[in-house]
């Protein structure tokens, strides 16, 4: 809720884009970040301009070439969004701040309670997996194709 108390609490315009972390929440996601490889070079970018990089690109939503040259390179942008999806970093980040805005606002860190809609309702009422099964099946042969 908008209130004199809350508002500079979500005031980003400190920030050089309103998708970069604040000092709390980098606080929150960095031990979640693997370190950088054995062997080879070390890391020549910061972590943390990453992590702001890919949250500028999927808060607006813009193409990789459209990044802005303050931020990291596409490539490099691109190829961690790629390593800390398949490695399941990127689920813990969310999930963690997820947990975190839960907590700030007086809740239970993970809910205990779900809301099913009348619409998800009538459609398994229908028959759900079946109606899916129809589409998968083989196509009959016709007849008239066959010749006969």
């Amino acid at each position: 809720m908008w209130t004199a108390e809350n508002r500079p609490r979500y005031n980003r315009d400190t920030l050089r884009y309103p998708s970069d972390l604040t000092e709390q929440e980098w606080l929150l996601i960095a031990p979640l970040i693997p370190p950088a490889k054995r062997g080879g070079r070390k890391r020549e970018v910061a972590v943390r301009e990453i992590v702001n990089g890919l949250m500028y690109v999927l808060s607006t939503g813009c193409q990789w070439r459209y990044v802005p040259k303050d931020l990291p390179p596409k490539s490099t942008l691109h190829g961690y969004m790629m390593r800390w999806n398949g490695d399941g970093t990127l689920k813990k980040m969310q999930h963690t701040l997820y947990m975190a805005c839960r907590e700030q606002i007086g809740r239970e860190a993970s809910p205990t309670a779900c809301v099913i809609d009348s619409q998800s309702v009538k459609s398994a009422e229908k028959g759900g997996p079946i109606s899916i099964r129809k589409a998968t099946m083989r196509a009959k042969k016709s007849a008239a194709r066959s010749g006969i």
